[in-house]
């Protein structure tokens, strides 16, 4: 029988998520691009009863290993990757967004007759209508191979934590399997593999394996309907392949660990599931940061089970920030899906979410210090023009460079907590440049609102918002309302 294990001392666990700097993870395993286009479907083709789908825009982001890899940038750890490319436009794009991820040490290594492997989903409002691979399995050279586990070799002396990350495109063959066990037990480190195929003896010596609930029931040849027969088909596996613990992913049913002493479940923590896509990778990510980081499995398993939900509830292959996982302990925040305070980076992937529901998109901006009904009056019509409305906020840095020295009064977080708190703002991104450009540009802001004492063409972001088709709202102001002038009647 399982246990069903509450989340237990939230803040000692979102505590345990500064331990992830100190540490080294190592992985290896199949590199992809994922290709997401978004666009419209208004008609069906006179050609054939199919839909027509006008392309709006591409986005591009490393999948397969690159995605743990990517999961475990945002969760602050250091990491050492080993693939293979092809040398191909696909692979050279690849090593391009892997090489802008902080704290990521790239080592891909280019095969002759090698494809990148490319997936390109199409999206069109809440719907994906097609997923299309490109690839080619040639296999990878054994004079490669030689170059892959010598690699391996020299990076895993100071790696704690070594994930395999197996999309059965050959990287991750008996034999590298083999020299990557080996190199782990000779320096220390752990092993987490995530499965492909049925035969997880090719994993003999892992700590952990994280097989999903049909890969499980296809390398235990058991039935994995309920929670018995889950645990009766992993410690099968267990026994029969050498492996010390596995984390069987059971979608809408949570997470069962089981380890030698017992076996523990973990209800599924999201509330909504937008997109599946690379959630797995985040699973495997969190349990090798938690491990490297000396935790206890359950409570490794605990931080990776609040990671997933929050990111089967963004759209397309997300990533959870070590920023967002934190939030969601301390605040409940995963049981609303929403959170205030975000960077950049997690913005994106909000209003990503908000367009993926069909919400329009708002933006203002401003240095909001000592927060009065003049802020009220302009944030409430921001709100009432957008379905969703983004607050950047000016750092206290930039606020001194625009008021002064002895601006701003409050500091950027007690700022940020105080529009936080307010309904009509449902994300703050804080920018320390002159401008709020970067945002708006990285944002696309549905809405972009200013105050009236603004002519449009002097609202910093305008043009670039009516350029797709976006619109400007200059809100009315109310009068007898001024930060400035309460700070100079405080100081008489």
């Amino acid at each position: 029988m399982t246990t069903d294990t509450p989340l237990g001392d939230a803040s000692g666990l979102a505590a345990s998520l500064d331990l992830f700097s100190g540490v080294h993870a190592l992985v290896i395993g199949d590199a992809m691009l994922d290709r997401y286009v978004y666009g419209e479907v208004e008609r069906i083709s006179p050609e054939a009863p199919i839909p027509v789908f006008l392309e709006t825009r591409e986005a591009s982001m490393p999948g397969g290993a690159g995605n743990v890899v990517r999961n475990l940038a945002a969760l602050g750890v250091p990491t050492g990757f080993v693939s293979v490319i092809g040398e191909d436009g696909a692979g050279a794009d690849l090593r391009g967004l892997l090489g802008k991820l902080a704290g990521v040490t790239v080592h891909l290594e280019v095969a002759p007759d090698h494809a990148t492997t490319i997936k390109t989903r199409y999206v069109a409002g809440h719907q994906q209508l097609l997923r299309a691979d490109r690839e080619r399995r040639n296999g990878i050279p054994a004079a490669v191979q030689r170059k892959l586990a010598a690699v391996v070799e020299s990076l895993a002396a100071s790696a704690g934590v070594i994930v395999l990350s197996d999309y059965g495109k050959g990287v991750l063959s008996p034999e590298a399997n083999k020299a990557v066990v080996v190199a782990a037990l000779k320096h220390g480190a752990k092993i987490i593999v995530d499965p492909k195929g049925s035969d997880f003896s090719r994993y003999r010596g892992a700590f952990l394996v994280t097989p999903n609930r049909r890969e499980l029931q296809a390398a235990a040849a058991m039935p994995t309907e309920n929670d018995e027969q889950v645990i009766a088909a992993a410690r099968k596996l267990m026994a029969d392949c050498g492996i010390a613990n596995i984390l069987v992913t059971r979608s809408a049913d949570g997470m069962t660990l089981v380890t030698e002493q017992g076996a523990d479940h973990l209800p599924a923590e999201a509330r909504e599931v937008f997109d599946v896509s690379g959630a797995g990778d985040t699973v495997v990510a969190v349990m090798a940061a938690a491990i490297g980081a000396g935790l206890p499995l359950i409570e490794a398993a605990k931080l990776a089970n609040v990671a997933a939900g929050i990111v089967v509830g963004k759209v397309g292959t997300a990533v959870a920030y070590r920023n967002e996982v934190a939030d969601a302990l301390h605040a409940g925040e995963l049981l609303r899906g929403e959170r205030k305070l975000a960077t950049l980076e997690a913005a994106l992937d909000h209003v990503a979410r908000w367009r993926h529901q069909g919400l329009r998109v708002g933006f203002t901006n401003g240095c909001f210090d000592l927060l009065h009904p003049g802020h009220l009056h302009l944030l409430n019509q921001a709100r009432a023009a957008c379905d969703r409305l983004v607050v950047a906020l000016n750092s206290d840095a930039s606020v001194k460079r625009l008021k002064g020295p002895d601006r701003p009064v409050q500091s950027e977080a007690a700022r940020a907590a105080v529009l936080g708190s307010l309904s009509v703002v449902d994300l703050v991104v804080l920018f320390s440049e002159e401008t709020p450009i970067r945002q708006i540009e990285a944002l696309r802001p549905d809405v972009l609102v200013k105050g009236a004492d603004y002519a449009i063409k002097d609202v910093i972001g305008a043009s670039f918002v009516q350029s797709y088709g976006g619109k400007v709202v200059l809100a009315e102001l109310a009068p007898g309302h001024s930060t400035t002038a309460t700070i100079a009647r405080l100081a008489k």
